[in-house]
């Protein structure tokens, strides 16, 4: 079976494994109800009914579920109630003015207890069964702590923390697997892994200023500051992903080489890779060739190429290959449950024999590999959780540095620097090296304004998650201290991305390259000068790029 036809069982794979007929997209609305409350800030669920604080009032408000009507109002402990939480008796509430938890009894209007807070603006508060979290906004904390003495026991990066403040996080629930937390800057849920502080997947709020969260079992509820709304969303992950913010882009993409003389280039070989639909990305109509390429060869991955090849290219003459396409692109975002990804041994064994592969630029008998893919998995057997670690290895050891040339995964993880393509060959390396399946995306990039120009490029990973498929990591793109800007490039795309190329290396096409490829041979001495660029501007503006030329002659070879 080919690779082409293994990435379309793998897709239907993926849907019948999630259950394509019962689809949602987390944050989906569910239900919202306006609420008669000047200022909601935290919010819980005692089982029966919500809980609302009202800052300025500074009461506490039974809300029905149904509805949305306020069932019961009564003072708060304090006079500035942030953040909510049940403990399945009482419900603690977070006040901002005393940077205290009061655990108090709604059966007897009773506050039970008064836990002082080891933090400096303390707003959300959340309960994991066993435990308390707090959230606190100014340092960029969660904190777990000891409810009988407030004892912290351990400190995760909220999803905004660690770099240029952008976000505040302000609302806390647990599901019982996963904290959320919601951020009022960002206008964005996030849903973080309690173990390890890693943002596992995010989603857009319903309203502009996301203030208190709280699990029914069920569902996630978020008050929204701002709208006096109550809305309740959908968390279920039953889609493999989903695609947000489309933009209708026209690229050109061009290679070209003039021959300077004083020699003859006696002939040009110029390989590209083509596109095609693929998650981030649907063509509008097949791509548009300049010359009509010599022959379609497929490589070793699957990868369909169009090939040139030129002859006798005199001195001062130009020759070149030119690929129009019009795409819409699209943001996506993946959404994995890591408890549902399958283990290893379930994947095909064609795709986990082809894409674990040893090749020129992984080296993986390398002792500098063998070591690392220890230390970074520390037995770790969840391809999930074994992808996250080696993506956090990585960027724990690298820094990204353009430095020119491409070096062999052992040689730039020893040096602790390199591009995108090498942040790519150490992933693939220990990916590989560790028996999970990688490969690379390579891309055009649309540079900052719809109209740009691209000659730099980008590439990244994909590793192939069971149950799941293949699912997109970007080890130098998401080299972040950020968690939420980290988390984005793990399972994550931005919708400037043209992916032309996909493989694991060593193609009899394209090598190592991706996008095109050439090689050239010369009688006399030749000095050759390449162009490779990609020109951008929305889809029905053109950008005409400069002509290519074509000299001598045109010959095709039978595809490879």
């Amino acid at each position: 079976m080919t690779f082409r036809r293994w990435f379309l069982v793998g897709a239907a794979l993926v849907l019948l494994a999630l259950g394509a007929a019962a689809q949602s997209v987390p944050g989906t609305v569910l239900e919202a109800f306006p609420l008669d409350l000047k200022t909601p800030t935290g919010l819980a669920w005692d089982g029966e009914a919500l809980w609302v604080a009202d800052l300025q009032s500074a009461t506490l408000n039974a809300v029905d579920p149904e509805t949305g009507k306020v069932l019961r109002q009564v003072d708060a402990p304090g006079y500035l109630p942030l953040g909510l939480t049940w403990d399945g008796a009482r419900l603690w509430v977070v006040d901002g003015a005393d940077k205290t938890a009061y655990a108090w009894n709604p059966d007897t209007g009773i506050t039970e207890r008064a836990l002082p807070l080891d933090t400096d603006t303390p707003e959300g508060i959340g309960w994991d069964g066993k435990d308390l979290w707090t959230l606190d906004a100014r340092a960029g904390l969660l904190v777990r702590l000891d409810e009988s003495d407030g004892t912290t026991f351990r400190s995760l990066p909220c999803p905004t923390s660690g770099g240029p403040r952008k976000g505040q996080e302000i609302g806390l629930a647990f599901d019982g697997k996963s904290l959320f937390v919601s951020d009022r800057v960002t206008d964005t849920i996030y849903r973080v892994d309690p173990a390890t502080g890693a943002v596992l997947d995010d989603f857009p709020s319903p309203g502009p200023y996301p203030a208190g969260l709280a699990w029914d079992g069920e569902a996630l509820w978020n008050v929204d500051f701002e709208t006096r709304t109550l809305y309740r969303l959908s968390t279920g992950r039953t889609v493999p992903y989903v695609r947000r913010n489309p933009r209708s882009e026209r690229v050109v993409y061009t290679d070209a080489y003039r021959n300077l003389g004083p020699g003859t280039l006696t002939r040009v070989v110029i390989v590209m890779a083509i596109p095609q639909d693929l998650p981030n990305q649907a063509l509008k109509r097949p791509p548009v060739f300049t010359p009509a390429p010599a022959d379609f060869p497929v490589d070793r991955w699957g990868q369909r190429c169009a090939r040139w090849v030129f002859e006798n290219v005199g001195p001062g003459e130009e020759v070149g290959a030119r690929m129009e396409v019009e795409a819409d692109l699209y943001q996506v975002r993946w959404f994995v449950d890591p408890e549902r990804v399958g283990r290893l041994e379930e994947i095909p064994r064609e795709i986990r024999e082809a894409y674990t592969q040893n090749n020129s630029k992984l080296v993986l008998d390398h002792p500098v590999i063998q070591q690392a893919v220890k230390e970074a998995l520390q037995g770790e057997t969840n391809p999930y959780w074994m992808a996250w670690k080696i993506n956090r290895y990585i960027q724990q050891k690298m820094h990204y540095e353009l430095l020119g040339g491409w070096n062999v995964a052992p040689t730039v993880l020893s040096r602790g620097s390199g591009s995108c393509s090498e942040y790519t060959f150490v992933m693939l390396a220990l990916c590989h090296a560790a028996g999970l399946p990688a490969r690379y995306a390579g891309s055009v990039v649309v540079r900052g304004d719809d109209a740009s120009r691209d000659d730099v490029f980008h590439r990244w990973v994909e590793v192939f998650l069971p149950n799941y498929g293949w699912f997109p990591v970007d080890p130098s793109g998401g080299d972040s201290p950020v968690p939420a800007e980290s988390a984005a490039m793990f399972g994550g795309l931005e919708n400037r991305f043209l992916i032309t190329t996909l493989g694991a290396g060593d193609s009899e096409l394209l090598g190592w390259d991706y996008n095109s490829a050439a090689s050239w041979q010369a009688r006399g001495r030749v000095k050759v000068l390449q162009r490779k660029d990609g020109l951008w501007s929305p889809a029905g503006k053109k950008v005409e790029p400069r002509s290519v030329g074509v000299a001598g002659g045109l010959t095709c070879e039978p595809g490879r």
